[in-house]
């Protein structure tokens, strides 16, 4: 491993680092944090951040136009997961913990193929990205894991971490340091938060057993 390379990235990452991108990793912690708490809160702290980053990452300083959108869609599937959430049907408490059939997990491979596709296609041909092949991927995973957040299906951690762990070195290689350092973050609250769900699942199918 050549650490002067890596020290020289990370100090290039302090230096090209905006207080917009520190607020906006801020609220994506926060926000991750009350997902893996099972909390609805995770839906408006979501949307400052990606709110932010669909501004942020569309800048030409960065070219990430794949996950500039990605947050768009971000902030849209947050509004609609904020809906379903707070659902509530004849004395039900709120949308339940489920786990993916095969109907989900056929949409999902949709999602993912169809947005990688589409996404490679429009970047390669509309714009000057550098890296649209990993970009794209990046953003057409976590498209496929926000859906399964927002359906509230368990499996939604081991897209969101697909996606993370492919974005951690392509946030280094565009100097965002945060950002970086968010998604590696996110990436061990996913791991916790997948387990997490899935205690509160087994508790869902059997009442009475301890949380």
């Amino acid at each position: 491993m050549n650490f002067d390379a890596l020290y020289q990235g990370l100090q290039e990452g302090l230096q090209a680092m905006t207080w917009l991108e520190v607020l906006a990793a801020l609220f994506g912690a926060i926000s991750v944090l009350c997902s893996k708490a099972n909390s609805i809160w995770l839906y408006p702290t979501g949307l400052v951040s990606t709110g932010i980053y669909a501004y942020l990452l569309s800048k030409e300083q960065f070219r990430l136009y794949a996950e500039a959108t990605l947050n768009v869609y971000y902030f849209i599937m947050s509004v609609y997961g904020w809906y379903h959430w707070a659902k509530k049907g004849a004395g039900q408490p709120g949308t339940p913990i489920t786990k993916a059939n095969r109907a989900d997990w056929l949409i999902t491979f949709l999602i993912t193929a169809i947005g990688w596709a589409l996404f490679s296609y429009l970047l390669r041909t509309f714009s000057n990205s550098d890296v649209p092949l990993i970009d794209a991927f990046v953003s057409a995973t976590a498209c496929a894991g926000m859906w399964l957040l927002a359906k509230r299906k368990l499996e939604n951690w081991i897209l969101l971490n697909v996606s993370n762990l492919v974005a951690i070195p392509l946030l280094f290689h565009k100097h965002l340091l945060p950002t970086a350092l968010l998604t590696i973050f996110l990436f061990v609250v996913a791991v916790m938060g997948y387990f997490s769900w899935k205690k509160i699942w087994v508790s869902q199918q059997t009442p009475g057993l301890a949380k």
